[in-house]
């Protein structure tokens, strides 16, 4: 804006014989910089949009009701969160009910993971990763900045999102669309970077995420769709190499594995992909309203499993497996619906019938305790 304003400027003095038309060209453009600007939102503000998008992710897929593995995911979760940059936020780790194996992180500090992801996971520093993963989501604001780069939603000059329940509506909206489309590469891979340091600071292995993924494509291999960000096998040998390379340089030390632990809490097994039950056609959606439009239905101006225009850069990340690539500027971009190119089997998974959040606290002693059982600092 100030660069426009200054060539406007500029104009003004060069040409005087047309100072009458830069000047009216002046006034619009500061008229369009009155009328709308980005969304900012206070911390409060941003846990109350993760509220509502935790709302609509957890009715989709369901919650699953057993306090013991709660409250072990959330022991790992606050011991990573309260070493993040953001100790303070109102954490919370949620396990849905759905064989799906999926992550996924919302602002304000809402944390989401599979039982199919669970099922799937061998030991701790295995959790441990994947919950550094999307806990970067949320330190580094993925969403709201891809809400800003985009201007998927623009407050007006005199407006703010305190009392506006319409405009929090519409960012609750756009906000699930993103956090289940996925991020956009480079991201995807902040995220690796900065999670894999978080838990390794803490004392978890961070080989945990190359081995889970590692698992996950084994798993899909034999799918005749292409599955999430199985889409592109070289993006993941690429994405496993750089957190190789990542670990070596930062010499990154971390070595709690814990896997008796894990299976002393978690007894889940993740069926094959053939397996996984599908949402039935018609289901309610993430985004509410009478169709799961974003899992279901194309796009509009797109041909049935075919991506529209608009959505040909994709990413690739733990936050949707529904992205096989894009490029290597980091931009905030987002990624458009799984179901555009194909059904994806992994989010159109069916869920579980219960969506009330199982309830659980952790106190400082318990953290203690946990951490010392398990050699973490």
């Amino acid at each position: 804006m100030k660069r426009a304003l200054l060539i406007v400027a500029c104009l003004l003095v060069a040409r005087p014989a047309v100072a009458g038309d830069a000047a009216d060209q002046f006034g619009q453009i500061v008229k369009r910089a009155q009328q709308f600007k980005d969304v900012e939102m206070t911390d409060a503000e941003e846990q109350q949009l993760g509220e509502g998008v935790s709302l609509k992710i957890r009715t989709r897929y369901g919650v699953v009701q057993d306090q013991a593995v709660h409250k072990y995911v959330a022991l790992v979760g606050t011991a990573l969160a309260l070493s993040s940059t953001r100790p303070t936020l109102a954490w919370k780790f949620i396990v849905l009910d759905t064989d799906g194996v999926n992550a996924f992180a919302a602002p304000g500090g809402y944390v989401h993971i599979t039982r199919g992801a669970l099922g799937l996971l061998q030991d701790e520093s295995e959790l441990a990763d994947i919950l550094a993963h999307e806990i970067i989501h949320v330190t580094e604001k993925h969403t709201i900045r891809a809400i800003q780069k985009g201007k998927m939603v623009q407050m007006g000059a005199s407006e703010s999102l305190a009392g506006n329940p319409l405009l929090m509506t519409q960012l609750i909206d756009r906000s699930t669309e993103l956090v289940l489309a996925g991020f956009g590469r480079a991201e995807e891979l902040e995220s690796d970077e900065k999670g894999l340091m978080l838990s390794s600071k803490i004392g978890y292995a961070p080989q945990g995420l190359g081995n889970f993924l590692t698992r996950l494509t084994e798993r899909n291999k034999a799918s005749t769709e292409k599955q999430g960000l199985f889409a592109s096998h070289p993006e993941m040998k690429e994405r496993l190499q750089k957190n190789t390379k990542l670990i070596a340089d930062k010499k990154l030390t971390g070595a709690a594995m814990l896997g008796d632990r894990y299976r002393k809490f978690v007894s889940y097994q993740a069926p094959a992909l053939s397996e996984v039950a599908q949402v039935e056609a018609g289901a309610a959606g993430l985004t509410g309203g009478g169709g799961d439009s974003s899992a279901a239905k194309p796009k509009e101006g797109a041909k049935e499993g075919e991506k529209p225009p608009e959505e040909k850069k994709r990413g690739f990340g733990l936050s949707s497996l529904v992205k096989p690539g894009g490029g290597e500027k980091k931009s905030a971009e987002v990624t458009g619906s799984g179901a555009s190119r194909g059904v994806d089997t992994e989010r159109n998974a069916k869920g579980g019938a219960v969506s009330t959040p199982v309830a659980v606290a952790v106190t400082a002693a318990e953290l203690a305790a946990f951490k010392k059982e398990g050699g973490l600092t």
